[in-house]
C-alpha cells in the first residue's frame, strides 16, 4: 500500500512539463511532460495542421516522432508539411510511415528514442482500450499524442471514446480551430489554425 500525503506534501512534488509559449500556450498553458495528450475532429476542418504546429512547439523542449499510419508519406501529408514548414525543425521532428505497434514498442523502448510521439490514426492502431493502457505503461517516459477519426463530435469507435476521457489533454478540432477540452487550457483556450477560413465557417454558424 502506497503511503498517503497531505495536501502541503503533494504540493512539494515536481514532476517535469512543458511550458508552451505562443498560441499553443494560449490554448493550453503549462502541460504534463509524459501522458496523453488526444486530438480528435472530423476530416478536412485543419487536424493535421493543428497537430504538426503543435509538434513544431513540442520541439522547443524535446524530440518528435510523427508515426503516420492513417496517411503514410502521400501527397496531402507531405504538403502539410511543406506548409508548416517542418524541415526547418531539422532532426527534432522525424516521421515514420506504415509501421507496426510493435516495431513502435521496440522503437521507443530504445535509449535515446524520441521524447514525444504522434500515432495518427488512433484507428489505425487497431488496438482496443486494454492494449491502449498496456502500451501506455510501457511508456510512461513519454508524451504519447493520439489523433483519432471523429463520429459527428465524438471519437469514431467505442476504445477512441475511452482513450479520449482517458487523456489529460484533450482537444477538437472543427472549423480550423483547436479548442482544449482537457485538464489543461490556457488564458485563451483555442487555437486558431487558419484565420480567414475560421472567420468563414464561423460566421456561418
Amino acid at each position: 500500500m502506497k503511503r498517503s500525503l497531505s495536501a502541503k506534501q503533494a504540493l512539494t512534488i515536481s514532476q517535469p512539463t512543458i511550458p508552451l509559449k505562443g498560441p499553443w500556450g494560449d490554448c493550453v498553458g503549462e502541460i504534463d511532460r509524459t501522458g496523453v495528450v488526444f486530438f480528435w475532429g472530423q476530416s478536412g476542418n485543419g487536424k493535421t495542421s493543428a497537430v504538426l504546429s503543435f509538434c513544431k512547439a513540442l520541439t522547443q523542449f524535446g524530440r518528435v516522432l510523427y508515426v503516420s499510419l492513417e496517411e503514410g508519406l502521400s501527397l496531402s501529408f507531405r504538403n502539410a508539411l511543406r506548409r508548416h514548414a517542418m524541415q526547418d525543425c531539422g532532426r527534432k521532428f522525424m516521421v515514420v510511415a506504415e509501421e507496426t505497434m510493435d516495431e513502435l514498442d521496440e522503437r521507443l523502448a530504445k535509449r535515446k528514442s524520441p521524447d514525444f510521439i504522434v500515432i495518427d490514426s488512433f484507428q489505425y492502431t487497431q488496438m482496443s482500450y486494454r492494449q491502449y493502457i498496456a502500451f501506455k505503461n510501457r511508456h510512461t517516459d513519454k508524451l504519447l499524442i493520439f489523433v483519432s477519426q471523429a463520429d459527428g463530435r465524438q471519437p469514431a469507435g467505442r476504445a477512441a471514446k475511452s482513450v479520449m476521457y482517458d487523456a489529460g489533454l484533450k482537444i477538437w478540432v472543427e472549423g480550423y480551430k483547436a479548442v482544449s477540452n482537457g485538464r489543461f487550457i490556457g488564458p485563451v483556450g483555442e487555437y486558431v489554425i487558419w484565420r480567414e477560413r475560421a472567420e468563414e465557417y464561423w460566421g456561418k454558424k
